[in-house]
């Protein structure tokens, strides 16, 4: 890696010192120290943040890895976004592996599309460019109106497939539910693997049930439609019975997924794997946020292996699942830096990267 050109400040946001390690591991990358920065709480839970060195006129990326107290995450990178914007950066760019709200990305009934204003507020804020990595829904960079990166982990989870399943030429891509079978795919076709789809009963997080098209409810109303009019009702949905798509018996089964956080559904589709004649199952996904309970289900589930990357600090989960295995990602990261920071073309970090990866 080229060196960087002078004026560039590498700051972490985040007050929980877990959240630091990959911060320190991009700076250590690119041959700079850390800015020197506060950010705490105050007794009263306001966020402080105090900036302890000179960024007029220089290019600031601000790291911030998603902690368990979600909310307090974003508060202390709008604080400091918007301090360097008043201390006179040329360029804040911010760095967050994982976009926080990303799964509020459509209309659900009479919610609101939290990851717009996400968005809306970060730029408010003074943010000129954003960094993260496989977004839940790629539309979603089209709620900033400044530049966005969506990198992607793909190649290093692809790597690991490579290097630490021995024979994963005996494997098989899966997707545990139709909704992710376009990245199942993606990861089928580098590794010329087949591919098997998990249809059936189990209610999928995306369904079109809490989406926007049944709100208002779809309830024949006689006093609120016009007596000319006749608006035919659309037939409920109805799932069959779990079913594999695609042979799993005798072979190696790999989950590909982007977030693995409520493991319910990854639990499921391990038990009708093992069911099918599956002898090894693996999960493999970008962003692990296993929250609650999710250590000790895995540890105790069909599932073999979860393999997922340090975009968030999981360090306590991995105590608890020695299951849990991390695939470091600070290296396109860093290279993303340097890029951005030296004017330097970032088709390089999407070479080979389709539509669906």
């Amino acid at each position: 890696m080229s060196a960087t050109k002078g004026g560039l400040v590498i700051f972490t946001a985040n007050s929980n010192p877990s959240s630091r390690e990959l911060g320190r591991r991009i700076a250590e990358r690119l041959g700079v120290e850390l800015g020197k920065v506060q950010v705490y709480q105050e007794a009263n839970r306001e966020t402080r943040v105090q900036i302890e060195e000179s960024v007029r006129g220089k290019d600031v990326f601000i790291i911030q890895t998603v902690s368990k107290d979600v909310n307090t995450t974003i508060m202390e990178l709008l604080i400091m976004v918007y301090a360097c914007r008043t201390s006179c950066a040329r360029n804040i760019i911010g760095v967050i592996p994982y976009f926080p709200y990303s799964k509020q990305c459509k209309m659900r009934k009479r919610g609101s599309i939290v990851s717009k204003l996400l968005a809306s507020m970060m730029c408010k804020a003074g943010l000129t460019h954003l960094i993260t990595m496989d977004l839940h829904q790629k539309e979603i960079q089209g709620f900033f109106n400044i530049p966005v990166d969506n990198l992607r982990a793909s190649p290093f989870l692809l790597q690991y497939i490579q290097e630490e399943i021995p024979d994963y030429r005996n494997a098989v891509i899966v997707a545990k539910s139709p909704a992710s079978a376009k990245r199942a795919q993606s990861f089928a076709e580098r590794l010329r693997l087949g591919i098997a789809v998990i249809h059936g009963e189990a209610q999928d997080a995306e369904s079109d049930l809490v989406d926007g098209r049944h709100s208002p409810p779809t309830v024949k109303n006689i006093g609120a439609i016009h007596p000319s009019l006749e608006i035919p009702l659309l037939i409920p949905k109805e799932k069959p019975p779990i079913t594999v798509v695609g042979d799993v018996g005798g072979r190696i089964a790999i989950i590909v997924d982007d977030i693995i956080d409520d493991v319910d559904s990854f639990l499921a589709a391990a038990e009708t794997l093992k069911e099918r004649g599956a002898y090894k199952i693996f999960v493999m996904a970008t962003h692990g946020i296993l929250s609650s309970d999710a250590p000790q289900l895995i540890e105790e589930s069909a599932i073999d292996e979860v393999v997922v990357t340090n975009t968030i600090p999981h360090e306590i989960q991995k105590l608890q699942c020695p299951k849990i295995k991390t695939v470091d990602i600070s290296m396109i990261l860093s290279e993303a830096i340097r890029r951005i920071h030296n004017g330097e073309s970032m088709s390089y970090l999407f070479r080979n990267i389709g539509m669906d990866d």
